[in-house]
């Protein structure tokens, strides 16, 4: 039986959970006899298609299939269509793409998506704020770039699910953690950011929500500095290595685990070539709060009595 070749492209190298996207496609290519190779596109979209195109139009040494997280607005459809007419399978993570259907209709190779559940990872995170601030308060909330759908969908549900009483302010980054510290530094300059009331640090993932931590403790006035300190801060993705454990370590209060989903995507391409399985059309990863919204609403009113 041939060995199986995989292309995994990611969005970038400087993002905790890219970076178990890539350890999970590794770790499940060498269990399944597979060669992965990564990609990564330096949250670039041009580039990230200028990647795929070249690939699949390699006159030799084609991947039997291509899995992708998309950086852009779109989840590349005119290379998905080049590639799926040229034999190679393709699976689109994070992300939702609508002509999944139609090439799976029309062409034999496997199609299909793996994508967390962002409305949901949203929503989990919004109860989290009313964990957290039981009576209401303000919050910084950094997003992801613009014209990211999984930005714009966590975003929804956690407007969906937030209280009413908790207001919420947005400043945008690129899903690392030095887009993120560059944001809150510019804030920071704003004479409107020294009249702000922010009772609460949410980020949009653990990277970016270490970043905006690392720009509040670069304040020069000690008392800002301080103030900052007691402030909560919160993301999303909980990898074991590094969200998991700033929260155990205190660095975090909270965070969201998103399983990392390339392995999930190798050991159903590989059963799909070699055995001739369909995989669902779409499938989705459940996220969880950890620690648990019952825990941190728990731990947060255990706080405020011990302080009264």
């Amino acid at each position: 039986m041939k060995k199986l070749k995989f292309v995994v492209s990611l969005t970038n190298n400087d993002n905790d959970y890219q970076v178990e996207q890539a350890s999970a496609a590794e770790k499940a290519a060498q269990r399944l006899g597979a060669e992965a190779q990564i990609i990564h596109a330096s949250n670039d979209a041009i580039l990230q298609s200028q990647q795929l195109v070249k690939i699949v139009q390699s006159a030799k040494d084609k991947p039997d299939a291509i899995i992708v997280e998309p950086v852009g607005g779109t989840a590349l459809p005119q290379v998905a269509r080049a590639a799926v007419m040229a034999g190679i399978g393709w699976v689109v993570l994070n992300r939702d793409a609508e002509y999944i259907s139609e090439l799976r209709r029309a062409y034999r190779v496997p199609v299909f998506a793996i994508t967390s559940d962002h409305e949901q990872i949203g929503r989990l995170q919004g109860q989290q704020l009313g964990a957290l601030l039981p009576k209401g308060g303000s919050v910084l909330y950094v997003q992801g770039p613009s014209e990211s759908l999984a930005a714009k969908q966590r975003a929804a549900g956690m407007y969906q699910s937030k209280p009413t009483n908790v207001d919420v302010k947005v400043i945008k980054g690129q899903w690392t953690e030095a887009s993120a510290h560059k944001a809150v530094t510019s804030w920071l300059r704003l004479s409107t950011s020294r009249e702000s009331l922010v009772d609460l640090i949410a980020a949009q993932d653990d990277s970016m929500a270490m970043g905006a931590k690392k720009a509040f403790q670069e304040l020069s006035d000690t008392a800002a500095r301080e103030r900052w300190a007691r402030v909560p801060y919160i993301g999303i993705d909980g990898v074991s290595t590094t969200g998991q454990s700033w929260v155990r370590s205190g660095l975090l209060t909270a965070t969201i685990i998103v399983p990392a989903n390339t392995g999930q995507a190798l050991e159903l391409l590989s059963q799909a070539i070699q055995h001739g399985s369909t995989p669902p059309e779409q499938i989705l990863t459940e996220p969880r709060s950890f620690p648990s919204v019952e825990e941190l609403a728990s731990s947060r009113s255990r706080a405020r009595s011990q302080s009264v």
